[in-house]
């Protein structure tokens, strides 16, 4: 019977690179307080001008300007490398003659797919988001300052959406482990509200522009990226779905022999699906879709299409397997909601016709 079925033992690593020797050793302090100074440098720089009653006059008209179209006032990118730069040349000579650890070598490195396809729905997305600034005639530095908003929301939420909502139990007794991102554990519907706390961030210093106006630009560039995602799960054979005897099933031999649902791969096949969709609309309506719209859509199909795939998929939460529904399902359904909302709130006012005063 096995022999009927698709059988994947792939590799999730790509390639290994062994291990690395450095040039010279690097002080982990000196990385430290390169860190500190990094972080501190365009403060002060940034308000130096404000010495003066003049720079603090032109300071406060830069930033109405900046509020009211959406370019602030912060440091280019090469500014941004240069103090990156000089932080690291700064902290390795201090420590050159304090004492303190250093490191030289590191490895063996393991590129692994995943990874390598992380990477990669972040490098589209940017390209993409990039793309869709531009489109909207918005200043592209605009995208660059998003996307570390964006990575970091994205990261933290996802890891930290799967210990509340899915090994909450093992996490508060090994609270040291939720930083061991590289064993896995990430979840989706963290992910998404990572984003969306990381567009009220963003959002609190760019008030030029509009919470649904930037979310409707992001889910293109997220969804593509959801799909590669996916894929690095296929890589991984983690997420699998339950035993099956569908002609497409996976036999995943790093998990067992048993024939299964590629569950990721619907997930990505959809994902594909809702990016031609979003795509089709951005440019029915040239460039310029009604506020909300996209939004709306990705939260409605993307979770709603969540919630029937769990049917198919192992249940990642051990304590929700006598429950009704599971915790995937659980938690898709206020996306769902919230995409219905949108889509009412933002559209459908729009739609009805307004009654004048003193009109019966």
């Amino acid at each position: 019977m096995n022999s009927d079925y698709f059988f994947w033992e792939g590799n999730p690593v790509m390639f290994n690179l062994g291990e690395i020797t450095l040039p010279f050793a690097v002080s982990i302090p000196g990385l430290i307080l390169a860190a500190v100074l990094f972080i501190a440098a365009p403060y002060f720089l940034l308000k130096r001008e404000d010495k003066d009653s003049a720079g603090k006059r032109r300071r406060r008209k830069r930033k109405k300007e900046s509020d009211q179209d959406g370019k602030p006032d912060e440091l280019s990118g090469w500014q941004t490398l240069g103090i990156l730069a000089g932080a690291f040349v700064i902290g390795q000579l201090v420590f050159l003659v304090l004492p303190g650890a250093t490191i030289q070598q590191f490895g063996p490195v393991l590129i692994r797919w995943y990874g390598v396809l992380f990477a990669a729905a972040f490098l589209c997305g940017y390209f993409i988001g990039r793309k869709l600034f531009i489109d909207a005639g918005k200043d592209v530095a605009l995208a660059d300052r998003l996307l570390m908003y964006i990575i970091v929301g994205t990261v933290v939420g996802a890891r930290l959406g799967h210990v509340i909502f899915y090994d909450f139990d093992y996490y508060i007794r090994n609270l040291h482990e939720v930083l061991f991102i590289w064993q896995g554990g990430l979840a989706s519907h963290g992910a998404t509200v990572g984003i969306m706390l990381a567009m009220w961030l963003y959002l609190r210093r760019h008030r030029g522009i509009r919470f649904f106006w930037l979310g409707d630009r992001l889910v293109i560039p997220v969804i593509l990226g959801g799909a590669f995602i996916r894929l690095g799960n296929f890589f991984n054979s983690e997420i699998v779905g339950l035993p099956s005897e569908v002609p497409w099933a996976v036999i995943f031999a790093r998990v067992d022999m048993l024939p299964r649902h590629p569950t990721m791969l619907y997930e990505a096949l959809i994902c594909i699906i809702i990016f031609v969709i979003l795509v089709s609309i951005y440019y029915y309506y040239k460039k310029n879709p009604p506020e909300g719209l996209l939004t709306g859509v990705f939260m409605i199909i993307l979770f709603g299409s969540r919630f029937f795939i769990e049917y198919t998929k192992v249940e990642q939460a051990a304590f929700t397997e006598t429950w009704m529904i599971g915790m995937g399902q659980l938690l898709s359904i206020p996306f769902v909601l919230f995409g219905i909302w949108v889509l009412w709130a933002k559209l459908g006012k729009k739609s009805r016709p307004t009654q004048k005063a003193g009109a019966e």
